[in-house]
């Protein structure tokens, strides 16, 4: 089949992409095409009763399908250039946060209405941390939560499903050029297209790197976040979360001077486990239904490793660390802050007494088995410096869930119009080791909408 545009992967790139080439040219043919399921049959089979731990589906419900990795997630959009990626590098700053705006207001429109944005900005947090030797970054952030997120994405599919086609658990095996545009080859088919946009995310990123290798795309080597989740009472970081929702907090270990930060923070949120090529690693999801909401707030603490040549597998690397947690706990590692610093496992009994009780059915073990020592101080470091401003972080019972592993693609050669060396094929979103969040990929999504928009 032909097609004027055929966007691959139905993340939050692939979404915006759509949504914005509709509504500027409703007479173009488009597809997407997307390696998981339809929203409304995504659905994780761990139950808590029957499936206690992660089954290894075909195509992980969590992970893949319409909405993305993002679609199960809080639905934290933060609207900024301090962090979620380089965006503004390539469209300018300004932009990038215009971009980041409009797409809060589509939000809006398709459920999000009234929903809180949160902003760091005259924040007196801000020289709280600075005290102790902190750095609160600056940003405001839309909280959709869980269900309302949900609930966008429904109403974002019920106005895109009648617009463009929809291929679903169809995933893409070959991008090849043609002398008008670009050959799209999937195990049922061949498709035809003039500009493709490829928005296949973090967990395509070892599908993107194969491609990349076929069409001979110039790439380079991109970090992997290393870490754990962290689980505690609600109220020891209440003072923070009920006036900025999510802190983004970054802090210099004294010992190796790298950079750990907090990511990803949920009130009153529980912690889940996500599938990502075979392996299991923790995140964490926060509703803005109160009945949905816990006693305990979670979030990441995450240590960015770049490598130099000639090592270039920063994803593999982090994969080995991921499959040695599997390996020895059978899936999630959980451990008590104070066993971790006796230098002792936890164990059922240990975390069964515990005054914190986990929302994530994981295994009692030792994360000093797991991380390396180096990424393990630091953690242990920005936990005690987070006591300073949070007493009670580092309390025994915190609970530590591992491994937390956010992994990038290497960043693709891209030009100003995120167009690769093949003229009308557009790299887009976490897939392209561009962007790192909802807001930024959902905003280069609408870029080059705009821009293929202009040139038909």
């Amino acid at each position: 089949m032909n097609y004027d545009v055929i966007i691959i992967g139905a993340g939050p790139g692939g979404i915006f992409s759509a949504y914005e080439l509709v509504n500027k040219q409703p007479n173009l043919k488009i597809a997407v095409f997307e390696s998981g399921k339809a929203l409304k049959n995504r659905r994780c089979p761990i139950d808590g009763e029957k499936i206690k731990s992660c089954i290894n589906c075909k195509s992980c419900s969590i992970m893949s399908g319409f909405g993305g990795a993002g679609a199960f997630s809080d639905g934290k959009y933060n609207i900024t250039n301090d962090f979620g990626g380089t965006l503004y590098e390539y469209i300018g700053k300004n932009q990038a946060l215009d971009l980041m705006r409009y797409v809060d207001e589509i939000n809006l429109r398709y459920g999000g209405e009234g929903t809180k944005l949160y902003s760091t900005a005259g924040s007196k947090f801000k020289k709280l941390c600075m005290q102790n030797d902190l750095h609160l970054l600056d940003a405001s952030v839309r909280h959709l939560g869980t269900d309302i997120n949900y609930v966008v994405l429904e109403n974002l599919f019920d106005f895109l499903k009648d617009k463009a086609d929809f291929y679903f658990e169809t995933p893409v095996e070959h991008i090849q050029k043609t002398d008008d545009g670009f050959k799209i080859e999937c195990q049922n088919g061949e498709y035809f297209c003039r500009q493709c946009i490829v928005s296949v995310g973090r967990s395509g990123s070892k599908w993107m790197e194969h491609v990349c290798n076929e069409m001979q795309i110039p790439t380079k080597s991109n970090r992997v976040d290393i870490g754990v989740r962290v689980e505690l009472p609600a109220e020891i970081f209440s003072h923070l979360t009920d006036e900025l929702y999510e802190s983004k907090i970054v802090y210099r270990t004294p010992k190796y001077g790298d950079k750990v930060r907090t990511f990803c923070m949920n009130p009153k949120g529980a912690v889940v486990s996500e599938n990502t090529n075979g392996i299991v690693t923790v995140n964490g999801h926060s509703y803005e239904d109160p009945a949905k909401q816990t006693n305990y707030t979670n979030f990441a603490l995450l240590v960015a490793k770049h490598f130099s040549e000639p090592f270039r597998d920063s994803n593999g690397y982090g994969e080995s660390i991921a499959r040695l947690s599997n390996m020895l706990g059978g899936g999630i590692i959980v451990q008590r802050f104070g066993d971790l610093i006796r230098g002792q496992r936890s164990t059922p009994s240990r975390i069964q007494e515990s005054f914190v009780t986990p929302t994530l059915n994981a295994t009692p073990g030792d994360l000093s088995l797991v991380l390396p020592k180096r990424i393990l101080d630091g953690i242990i470091e920005m936990i005690q410096a987070l006591d300073k401003i949070a007493p009670g972080t580092a309390n025994d019972d915190t609970l530590l869930y591992g491994v937390e592993v956010k992994f990038y693609n290497m960043e693709v050669a891209v030009n100003e119009n995120l167009e690769s060396c093949y003229k009308g094929l557009y790299i887009i979103g976490d897939g392209s080791g561009i962007t790192h969040s909802l807001s930024h990929a959902s905003a280069s999504g609408v870029y080059v909408a705009r821009k293929i928009s202009e040139n038909m």
